[in-house]
């Protein structure tokens, strides 16, 4: 059995690992048991293996943050030099003008989709290695669905489209403020850009006894069971819709975020008949 005072060292050790403080020099192998000694060793190569892991972590948050920084200069220098060709063209007379215009929106457009693709991977590396914590507090759901829907109006408008929001009651859920409206937003984004002109986009809220429910349905193509069951993958994106502006991150993102605040999106849908995904929302502490 072990004394008194060698279980006070034993624990005195696994408090200092645990607080980050635990030194190897800090204590005399030659006055520790062999159970003492042991311990110290394992403890010293766990503690620089987490030193280590941070470091690794630091790394990459500067990769991407330089990657994010790096991008941002040539990206508006496309779009600057664009726009003044554009300007060009449009006092010129010369022959080709129209379908020198018309190439010049094209590259703008993949420009704008090249921008979104930066600011897409930027958030998923950020997700993926942890540089970002995603942190729920309890907060009301108007305040989340105010600001998606403030944020799309302007391309839901643009493209002919309702955006209904049927919620009227003044519940809380636990989410991270500035997240989940990136997860939600996504969501909407979706049901926006697959809507037929003329339609509607309904957000809906069901307030269960754990959880609060966040719905989304459009009356777009709908997708296909089997698409169901992928959709929430990397880059993936259905056969049907390969034609349309994407890259197939936001649905994944939205899981990603959703699920670190110990919430699920459920998604139902069939060909023809639209789609409805749900956002599940923890309504209190588990």
């Amino acid at each position: 059995m072990f004394g008194g005072k060698t279980l006070d060292r034993l624990d005195k050790m696994l408090d200092e690992a645990i607080a980050g403080t635990f030194e190897e020099s800090d204590y005399d192998e030659t006055k520790l048991s062999k159970v003492e000694s042991k311990w110290k060793h394992f403890l010293s190569a766990s503690v620089l293996s987490k030193k280590n892991l941070e470091k690794e972590k630091n790394r990459i948050k500067e990769l991407v943050s330089d990657i994010s920084h790096q991008t941002k200069t040539p990206m508006a220098n496309i779009h600057l030099y664009t726009e003044l060709l554009r300007e060009s063209l449009e006092v010129s007379k010369d022959e080709g003008r129209a379908d020198h215009l018309r190439m010049l929106q094209e590259i703008d457009r993949q420009a704008e989709k090249l921008g979104f693709l930066i600011q897409s991977l930027t958030k998923m590396s950020r997700l993926e290695s942890n540089i970002v914590e995603v942190r729920p507090e309890l907060l009301y759901i108007t305040e989340l669905l105010d600001v998606v829907i403030r944020d799309i109006l302007p391309k839901a408008e643009k493209k002919g489209l309702e955006v209904v929001n049927t919620y009227t009651g003044s519940g809380k859920a636990y989410y991270d403020r500035k997240w989940t409206k990136e997860a939600l937003g996504n969501l909407v984004d979706n049901a926006v850009k697959y809507s037929p002109s003329g339609s509607r986009v309904i957000l809906s809220v069901t307030e269960y006894e754990l959880y609060t429910a966040v719905s989304v349905k459009d009356f777009g193509p709908g997708l296909r069971e089997s698409d169901t069951a992928k959709v929430f993958r990397r880059f993936y994106r259905a056969e049907d819709v390969h034609s349309e502006d994407g890259v197939g991150i936001g649905l994944y993102l939205a899981r990603e975020i959703v699920k670190r605040e110990n919430g699920y999106i459920k998604v139902k849908s069939k060909p023809g008949q639209g789609a409805e995904f749900v956002l599940y929302l923890q309504r209190g502490r588990v």
